[in-house]
């Protein structure tokens, strides 16, 4: 259900046409790019996928997170199988990305079965408060 939920999220974050990703995504030993992201229909549009295994993924999480650091990326928000990426630009604002694991379409949970990572931008920018209305004039 959470993954549901989580590809839910990270396609209502997208618009018609994708942000582009603005992370290098490093070289990670046992993880292969997916075009088809697990077969998950639609996430391919908007999300640059790779597949593991089940028992080498939570190894590539933290392969990919220490190289996410080092780009000055900052563990912003998450939680079960979603990470949020965020990193202040030069000139004002942030840039953000996702990061969500999930098991095959079979859901089978074995070390051996499928596991994939998707990465997405978050279009806009997350660091910008929206401006709040005027208050009324007294009269």
């Amino acid at each position: 259900m959470t993954i549901l939920i989580a590809l839910a999220a990270l396609t209502m974050t997208q618009a018609a046409a994708p942000a582009a990703l603005q992370v290098q995504v490093p070289v990670v030993p046992g993880l292969t790019a997916d075009p088809t992201c697990g077969g998950r229909e639609g996430l391919n549009t908007i999300a640059t996928c790779f597949a593991t295994t089940q028992a080498a993924a939570e190894g590539a999480v933290d392969a990919l997170h220490a190289d996410f650091t080092n780009q000055g990326w900052l563990a912003a928000d998450g939680q079960d199988n979603r990470i949020v990426y965020v990193k202040r630009k030069p000139e004002g604002g942030c840039d953000a990305f996702q990061l969500l694991a999930f098991a095959g379409a079979n859901n089978v949970s074995a070390p051996a079965a499928p596991a994939y990572l998707a990465l997405a931008a978050i279009p806009g920018d997350i660091c910008t408060a929206a401006t709040p209305a005027a208050p009324a004039t007294p009269q």
